[in-house]
C-alpha cells in the first residue's frame, strides 16, 4: 500500500537549518575563542582631570608589559602567556577559553595629556593607567561677580 505525504517546504528548510546548526556546533566545538585580531580589552574613564584606564593582564610579568604614550596615543602591548603541560602528565584539553598570545592596544584621546605625568600600576593581574591631562585641556570654573558697575 502506498501513502500519499503531503510535501512541506517549510519543514524541509527547517531540517536543513538544524543539519547545518549541528555541522557547525561539531565544527567549532573545541576550537578555543580569540579576541577579534588579538585586542585587549581596555576600561576607559574620564574625569575632569585625567584619563584612567584598566587592563586586565592575568599572568603576565609587569616588566613584560609596555605602554607608550606618542601624540596622545596610548599604546599597551603584552603577551599572556599559556599554562604548559609537561607530557608526562597526559592532559587533554576540556575547556579552552582563555585568550593567549601577544596583545595590544592602541587609543588616541580627545584632549591632551601630560605625558610626563602618567602613572601606571599593577596589581592582581590588573594594569592601571592613568594619564592627567594638560592644565589648558582641564575645565575652568570662571567666578560671577555681583554687583558691578559698568
Amino acid at each position: 500500500m502506498t501513502t500519499i505525504v503531503r510535501w512541506n517546504p517549510f519543514r524541509e528548510v527547517a531540517e536543513m537549518q538544524r543539519a547545518m546548526d549541528r555541522l557547525f556546533e561539531d565544527s567549532w566545538r573545541g576550537v578555543r575563542p580569540t579576541a577579534a585580531g588579538n585586542t585587549l580589552a581596555l576600561d576607559a574613564y574620564e574625569t575632569d582631570a585625567a584619563y584612567i584606564i584598566f587592563a586586565a593582564l592575568p599572568g603576565v610579568n609587569p616588566d613584560a608589559i609596555t605602554v607608550n604614550l606618542d601624540d596622545d596615543v596610548l599604546t599597551v602591548a603584552a603577551e599572556i602567556p599559556q599554562p604548559a603541560f609537561d607530557e608526562k602528565d597526559n592532559a587533554r584539553t576540556l575547556l579552552y577559553e582563555r585568550a593567549y598570545g601577544k596583545f595590544t592596544r592602541s587609543v588616541r584621546f580627545g584632549l591632551p595629556v601630560a605625558a610626563d605625568q602618567v602613572e601606571a600600576a599593577y596589581e592582581n593581574g590588573v594594569l592601571k593607567l592613568t594619564l592627567p591631562k594638560t592644565p589648558a585641556a582641564q575645565p575652568k570654573q570662571i567666578p560671577v561677580r555681583a554687583n558691578v558697575k559698568a
